[in-house]
C-alpha cells in the first residue's frame, strides 16, 4: 500500500473518530436536555431530598410571606412584586430581593459620583439628578424588567399547558380515578410550570387544605381566567353533580377557543404592539447611546437652570406615555 492510500485510510479513520464523538456528545446534551424537561421543578426538589412541604413553601414562596404591618400605600404594590418574583421562577426572599434592589442603585449612584469626583469634574445638582436616573435604570430598573419578561413567559406558557393540563385530567377520570389521583397524575406527567402549580395542590391537600381552596389559591397566584373557570367548574360539580369529566371537556374546549380568538387579535394587532415596544424602548436607547458616545452632550447643559425642571417634566412625560401605552395594548378577550 503506498503512501497516498495510507494518508486516505489515515484521513477516513480521523473523520469517522471525529464523527463518533460529536455524534456521542449531541446525544449525551440532547438526552440531559430532555430529562430535565421530563420532570418538572417541584419533583427534582424531592428527588433531592427535600420534603413535599419545603417544596411547597418554596414554589409558592410561603416562606417570603410580606410583613402583615406595611403602609396601605405599599401593600398592593408589595403584593404585586411578589406575585411577579413567584411567576417568575425566583426562589430568594422577598426582603433580600428588594433590600438588593434598594442597595444596587445607591451603591451605583455613589461609584459614579465617586468617579466625577476623582476626575475632576463639577458636581451640580442637574448631573446629580442624571446620575441618580442612571443608577436607578441599571440598579433596579433592568433587574424588575427581566422579572417581568420571565413571568409573563411564564404565565404564557401555563396558558398554553392549561388545556393540555385538563385533557390528562379528565382521561384520568374516565379511567376510574378519583380527583385526588387525577391531580397528582398531572404532577408526575405535566413538565414545568403546570405540572409543579399542580404538585402544590396536592400538597396543600394533603396538609389539610380544601381542594375548592387550594385550586383558588393557585388561580390567585397566577391571575388567570382559565384556572378560576376551572375552580368554578369544580365547585358547580360538586354541589349540583353531573358529569365532571363532559363538563371539563367543554370547559377544554371553551379555553381553546379563547386562546385562538386571542391569537387572531394579537395578531391584527401586532403592528400596534410593536409601535408601542419602539416609542418605548428608543428614547432609552437613544440616551444610552448618547450618553456613552458624548457624554458631554448631556453633561454641558446639567448645570443650566432649565435643565432640571425640563429634565423633570420630560421624566414625568415618560412615563405618562409608558403607562398609557401599557393601557392601549392590554388586550382582554
Amino acid at each position: 500500500m503506498n503512501e497516498i492510500w495510507l494518508k486516505a485510510l489515515a484521513l477516513i479513520l480521523i473523520f469517522a473518530a471525529v464523527v463518533f464523538l460529536v455524534e456521542r456528545v449531541v446525544s449525551i446534551f440532547v438526552g440531559r436536555r430532555l430529562e430535565s424537561q421530563a420532570i418538572n421543578q417541584r419533583l427534582d426538589l424531592i428527588s433531592r431530598g427535600v420534603s413535599r412541604g419545603s417544596a411547597m413553601q418554596l414554589l409558592r414562596r410561603q416562606a417570603t410571606m410580606l410583613p402583615e404591618n406595611l403602609p396601605e400605600f405599599i401593600v398592593a404594590p408589595a403584593i404585586r412584586f411578589e406575585k411577579m418574583l413567584m411567576a417568575a421562577g425566583v426562589s430568594a426572599p422577598t426582603g433580600r430581593l428588594f433590600a438588593i434592589l434598594v442597595a444596587t442603585p445607591i451603591i451605583i449612584f455613589v461609584v459614579i459620583v465617586l468617579l466625577i469626583v476623582a476626575s475632576g469634574g463639577a458636581l451640580g445638582v442637574g448631573r446629580l439628578l442624571m446620575v441618580a436616573t442612571i443608577a436607578f435604570m441599571i440598579g433596579a430598573g433592568i433587574p424588575l424588567l427581566i422579572f417581568q419578561v420571565r413571568a409573563n413567559r411564564m404565565r404564557k406558557k401555563i396558558e398554553e399547558q392549561f388545556p393540555v393540563a385538563l385533557d390528562v385530567f379528565v382521561r384520568g377520570l374516565r379511567a376510574g380515578h378519583p380527583i385526588a389521583a387525577a391531580l397528582d397524575l398531572l404532577t408526575v406527567e405535566m413538565p414545568d410550570p403546570i405540572g409543579s402549580q399542580f404538585g402544590i395542590v396536592v400538597d396543600e391537600v394533603t396538609y389539610g387544605a380544601d381542594l375548592r381552596d387550594a385550586l383558588s389559591a393557585m388561580a390567585d397566584r397566577w391571575d388567570l381566567e382559565d384556572m378560576r373557570m376551572f375552580v368554578v367548574s369544580l365547585s358547580v360539580q360538586n354541589e349540583t353533580g353531573g358529569n365532571l369529566a363532559e363538563i371539563l371537556e367543554n370547559l377544554t374546549q371553551v379555553i381553546r377557543e379563547r386562546a385562538s380568538m386571542m391569537r387572531k387579535v394579537r395578531a391584527l394587532s401586532s403592528e400596534g404592539r410593536m409601535t408601542a415596544a419602539m416609542l418605548t424602548a428608543l428614547p432609552v436607547i437613544a440616551f444610552t447611546l448618547l450618553f456613552i458616545g458624548n457624554p458631554k452632550f448631556y453633561l454641558d447643559v446639567a448645570d443650566d437652570p432649565a435643565f432640571l425642571p425640563g429634565y423633570v417634566a420630560l421624566l414625568t412625560l415618560y412615563a405618562i406615555g409608558f403607562f398609557t401605552i401599557r393601557r392601549m395594548i392590554d388586550l382582554k378577550v
